[in-house]
């Protein structure tokens, strides 16, 4: 009972302390890009497949539980869905294996009210260091891309439709 007793003041007092320092933390000079004390939303995640025969490719992740989304056998391309994961199969686009995200849509592909625009992601990413291409113009609006590439070669596409 001790112990019990012992935990539970030990965890009241960690989360009491948590409280502490995000009070003190949240009254501290504001950062200069809005992400730093929130999450930069880069909308729905998915992970971009190349492969090798798309209709075997198909079968294999319908077998997993994917079914079609959207895409088109006659364009090489389909987007599966299974739940909430989403992947795309690719056939002869690109080389390798892509995060993809895609700002402004939902799992479903459908819009989502608030979401951040590519270009506030490029200027963040910019500003913590991090190059991408190709540069958009923080001038224009709408549907636009950008490519980067993490510390271990992985490719990274930020794809806004909208």
């Amino acid at each position: 009972m001790k112990k019990l007793t012992l935990l539970f003041i030990g965890f009241s007092l960690a989360i009491a302390m948590g409280f502490s320092l995000k009070s003190v933390s949240a009254s501290a000079d504001a950062p200069t890009n809005n992400f730093k004390n929130e999450s930069m939303k880069l909308g729905a995640f998915s992970v971009s497949l190349s492969v090798k025969d798309l209709k075997v490719s198909k079968a294999f992740y319908e077998k997993l539980g994917f079914s079609v989304l959207g895409g088109d056998l006659s364009k090489n391309y389909l987007i599966m869905k299974n739940e909430n994961s989403l992947i795309g199969l690719f056939q002869g686009m690109f080389e390798g294996n892509i995060l993809t995200f895609n700002p402004g849509w939902d799992e479903n592909g459908k819009n989502i009210e608030s979401f951040d625009d590519i270009r506030a992601i490029q200027k963040s990413l910019s500003a913590d260091g991090i190059t991408s291409s190709p540069e958009i113009d923080a001038s224009s609006s709408g549907p636009a891309s950008l490519t980067l590439t993490d510390p271990d070669g992985n490719m990274i596409l930020i794809d806004q439709h909208r």
